[in-house]
């Protein structure tokens, strides 16, 4: 084999695996972070659901209100409503 070719050999091996290494120290690096990130978002998302729970249950509160009036007589809710003035 010639001396210049295993050379370039040499560093063409030497460069790649610089280039592998590089690369999986990234992609290590973004699952890691992936990972830190992981319990924060858990939380927002248990926040976020509290938040939309109560939410729902206020729509489902005047949703009844509703459905209440629509099916009560007419009479029924005029005095209802006189009351309330």
């Amino acid at each position: 084999m010639d001396d210049n070719l295993a050379i370039f050999l040499i560093l063409a091996i030497a460069i790649n695996a610089a280039l592998i290494l590089t690369i999986s120290m990234s992609w290590i690096r973004t699952k890691r972070r992936a990972l830190e990130l992981q319990p924060a978002a858990v939380t927002t998302l248990k926040n976020e659901n509290e938040t939309l729970k109560a939410q729902v249950a206020k729509l489902e509160s005047r949703l009844h209100v509703l459905e209440r009036i629509a099916v009560d007589p007419a009479e029924r809710t005029s005095r209802e409503i006189e009351l309330l003035r």
